[in-house]
C-alpha cells in the first residue's frame, strides 16, 4: 500500500505541472523560439563570413560553382578577338591548378599569345571552353617543336570544347616558311601541344589554319580525343593535323581531317593506339612515320586504324622508313575496315622514303616491319598502282597479311595493279587488284 501512495503522489504532480504549462503556454514557448532564433542567427553569420573568405580565396571564382572555378572573363579577360587575353587565362589556370577545380571560358573571341598550362595540378581539372581562341596572325620567332597552346605535365585533365574554334591564323607563315625546300620549318609554333597528359580526354574541339602541325601528342599516357576537327587548305605546307609520338593508349575516336599534310602520324615510341571513325581528306593519308631518321628511335607497337573514310588525298594508309636508318621497330599493326574515294596509292609500304632527296638512297633501311595486317580496304584508287609494298632488302618486311582488298582504278592507265619489292605477303580472301604482280620502284 506504501507504494501505491508514491505512485498517487507522483501522478499529482504531473497533473500540477501540466496545468501550469497550460495556464501560461506563451512565456515558456516565445522563449524557446527567442533561443533558437538567436543560435541560428549566430551560425548564419558565421558560414556567410566562412563562405566569404573561401570565395575571396580565389578571384574569379564563380558564385555557387566548384571549388576554384574560375571565370576568364572575371579575371578580366575582353573577349573582342583583339585584345590578348593571355593574362586572364594564365591567372584562371593557376588558381584551378593550385585546388583543382574549372576554368570557364564564355561564349566570345578570345586573341592569345602563346598560352603555357602547366602541371602537375593538385586536384582534377577541367577546362570549359564555349569561346573561340585565335592567335596572333605574324610569324614570330620560336622554338623548336613548341606549342602556340601547350598543356603540360597533367593528370585527370578534362578538355569540353563544345565545338570551339581554336585559329593559329597560319596563312602568313604558309607563305614564308621554307619547308618545301628544305624540309626546315621547326621554329613555327604547333597550334596544341599536349605533352604529359595521364588518363585525360579532349573533346569537342576543331584546330583550323596551324602554322605548323595542329595538334602534337608527346609523352602521353590514357589519353582519349574524341570528336576533333582539323581544317586547313591542301597548299597549307606541313600541317599534319593529328601527330603522336612516344604515347601510350591513346584513342582518337572520331575525327574530321582536312589539311596539308599527314591527316594523323605516328611517331615512334606510339604503343597501343586506337584510331577508329576518322574522315581524312585533303591530306596525305594516314602515316606510321616517317621511322629511322634518327637514333635511339623506341619501337612502334600495337597501332589499330578501323572504320576510317580517306578521300582525294596523296595516300591512303602507310608505312614510311627512311633508307639508310639505324635499328628500329615496328609491329603488331592493323589497318582495317577502310574506305578508300579518289585516293592515290591507297595502301603502301615505303621503306624508301626520301622527300626532297635528302637521303642515303639505295642504303637499305634497318627498321624492322612485321606482324603487319591490311584489311577490308575498299574503293577507288586515283593511280593505277593501288598496292605498293616496298620493303627493305636488308631488313625484309615479315608477316604482312592482306585480305579482302577491293581497290578499283578506271583511269586511262588500265586497271589497278599491286606492285611488291622484298616481301612474300601472307594472302587470304579476295584481293582486287591480285597481289604482288609488278615490281614496285621508288616514286609515285
Amino acid at each position: 500500500m506504501e507504494g501505491f501512495r508514491i505512485t498517487n503522489g507522483l501522478f499529482f504532480i504531473v497533473l500540477v505541472v501540466m496545468a501550469t504549462v497550460a495556464a501560461h503556454p506563451v512565456p515558456i514557448v516565445d522563449k524557446a523560439k527567442d533561443a533558437a532564433t538567436a543560435v541560428g542567427d549566430k551560425a548564419k553569420d558565421a558560414a556567410t563570413a566562412v563562405g566569404a573568405k573561401v570565395a575571396g580565396a580565389v578571384p574569379g571564382a564563380v558564385p555557387g560553382g566548384p571549388k576554384a572555378s574560375c571565370d576568364v572573363k572575371i579575371l578580366g579577360a575582353k573577349a573582342d578577338g583583339k585584345t590578348d587575353d593571355c593574362a586572364a587565362f594564365s591567372k584562371a589556370w593557376t588558381d584551378v591548378c593550385a585546388a583543382g577545380g574549372t576554368l570557364v571560358v564564355p561564349k566570345g573571341e578570345y586573341l592569345v599569345g602563346k598560352l603555357a598550362l602547366k602541371g602537375p595540378c593538385k586536384g582534377p581539372v577541367t577546362l570549359e571552353l564555349n569561346g573561340n581562341l585565335k592567335a596572333p596572325a605574324t610569324v614570330a620567332a620560336n622554338e623548336p617543336h613548341a606549342g602556340w597552346i601547350e598543356i603540360d605535365n597533367v593528370c585527370d585533365f578534362t578538355l569540353n570544347g563544345n565545338n570551339a574554334i581554336l585559329d593559329g591564323q597560319g596563312a602568313l607563315a604558309w607563305k614564308v616558311n621554307d619547308c618545301a625546300k628544305t624540309g626546315k620549318c621547326n621554329s613555327l609554333p604547333i597550334n596544341i601541344r599536349l605533352t604529359g597528359l595521364t588518363n585525360s580526354k579532349i573533346m569537342g574541339i576543331t584546330s583550323t589554319n596551324s602554322k605548323l602541325f595542329h595538334m602534337n601528342i608527346i609523352n602521353c599516357k590514357n589519353l582519349t580525343l574524341e570528336n576533333i576537327g582539323i581544317d586547313a587548305p591542301a597548299e597549307s605546307l606541313n600541317t599534319d593535323g593529328i601527330h603522336i609520338g612516344r604515347s601510350n593508349g591513346v584513342n582518337l575516336i572520331g575525327a574530321k581531317i582536312r589539311t596539308g599534310d599527314d591527316c594523323v602520324s605516328i611517331g615512334d615510341g606510339t604503343e597501343n593506339l586506337l584510331i577508329e571513325n576518322v574522315v581524312c581528306g585533303p591530306g596525305h593519308g594516314i602515316s606510321i612515320g616517317s621511322l629511322g631518321l634518327y637514333p635511339n628511335e623506341q619501337p612502334v607497337r600495337g597501332v589499330t586504324v578501323r572504320k576510317c573514310t580517306i578521300k582525294n588525298t596523296d595516300n591512303g594508309v602507310r608505312i614510311k622508313t627512311w633508307p639508310g636508318s639505324p635499328p628500329g621497330i615496328a609491329s603488331n599493326i592493323i589497318f582495317e575496315d577502310i574506305t578508300m574515294d579518289n585516293v592515290s596509292t591507297p595502301v603502301l609500304i615505303d621503306q624508301e622514303y626520301c622527300p626532297h632527296g635528302k637521303c642515303k638512297a639505295g642504303v637499305p633501311s634497318q627498321v624492322k616491319l612485321s606482324d603487319v595486317t591490311i584489311k577490308n580496304i575498299k574503293g577507288t584508287s586515283a593511280t593505277k598502282v593501288a598496292v605498293k609494298l616496298m620493303c627493305s632488302k636488308g631488313c625484309p618486311c615479315t608477316n604482312i597479311a592482306l585480305s579482302d582488298i577491293n581497290l578499283v582504278h578506271n583511269g586511262k592507265e588500265g586497271p589497278a595493279v599491286s606492285a611488291c619489292s622484298n616481301i612474300k605477303p601472307v594472302i587470304t580472301g579476295k584481293l582486287i587488284p591480285e597481289a604482288c604482280t609488278e615490281v614496285a620502284t621508288p616514286g609515285p
